[in-house]
């Protein structure tokens, strides 16, 4: 099981649109393994594309072991992450299928991935605000507590912790504000953008999601998120995208 089948708690076009929201921002940040036409030369590679009924679509597994178990052979690939594939993709007019056979099955056309592009594009507005900060609403803790756990878990050792409260008068939240505390800096902007992708997957809330950083501790009242201390990794060497032939 991966990453993906763990969210695949029924099939990808059986399920509610909550859930399908969370499967694609999962592949967008996941290393798919795509299949080519022949091993790849200097920097060009050359998608191995099929022609289907609906359109051309390129396959790609979530691991090189599904790519060449439904082949029944090794193949070429490439590697590359799904927001990488899914730009390359719409820009050639192609869909693309995601581990056939497997629980997190998607078949995912030029439309779809037109929507997760836009939906990767998403950012925050930058603004100061003082904030009137309570307890979040139920409705907004269950839309949002789950997704933002994950995405969140993904930041350990940039930050020190994360907290959703809402903000507004003392009758009841007119919104709702992501607070992040102990990031740098330099790594604020990044962080806001990721958040607010992420968010961009998820339901809309009435009075909108904003994000805001903090030095100090986080907001008693605010639901807060518990983030797991990162094991140390091996740095790697990171290359540029390939170039589609």
């Amino acid at each position: 099981m991966s990453a993906l089948d763990d969210l695949a708690l029924t099939p990808f076009h059986d399920a509610g649109e909550a859930q399908r929201a969370r499967m694609l921002s999962r592949l967008a940040d996941t290393q798919l393994s795509v299949a080519l036409v022949a091993e790849p030369a200097d920097d060009q590679v050359e998608l191995r594309i099929f022609p289907l009924d609906h359109g051309p679509v390129a396959l790609a597994c979530d691991s090189e072991d599904r790519l060449a178990d439904f082949f029944g052979e090794a193949v070429a690939y490439v590697a590359m992450p799904g927001r990488v594939l899914a730009g390359l993709l719409r820009d050639e007019g192609a869909g693309l299928l995601v581990n056939p056979g497997h629980p997190s099955e998607m078949m995912l056309d030029t439309a779809m991935l037109d929507w997760l592009a836009g939906a990767l594009a998403a950012s925050p507005e930058a603004g100061e605000a003082r904030l009137h900060l309570m307890a979040p609403l139920p409705d907004v803790v269950s839309d949002l507590a789950q997704p933002l756990a994950e995405r969140l878990e993904d930041m350990r050792g940039l930050i020190s912790g994360a907290a959703l409260a809402g903000v507004g008068n003392e009758a009841a939240p007119a919104g709702h504000v992501i607070v992040v505390a102990g990031a740098e800096p330099q790594h604020q902007d990044a962080i806001a953008k990721a958040l607010a992708e992420a968010l961009a997957f998820l339901p809309p809330q009435d009075g909108g999601v904003d994000i805001t950083f903090r030095d100090g501790p986080l907001p008693k009242v605010a639901l807060r998120f518990e983030l797991s201390i990162p094991e140390p990794v091996a740095p790697k060497r990171r290359d540029g995208p390939p170039i589609l032939r």
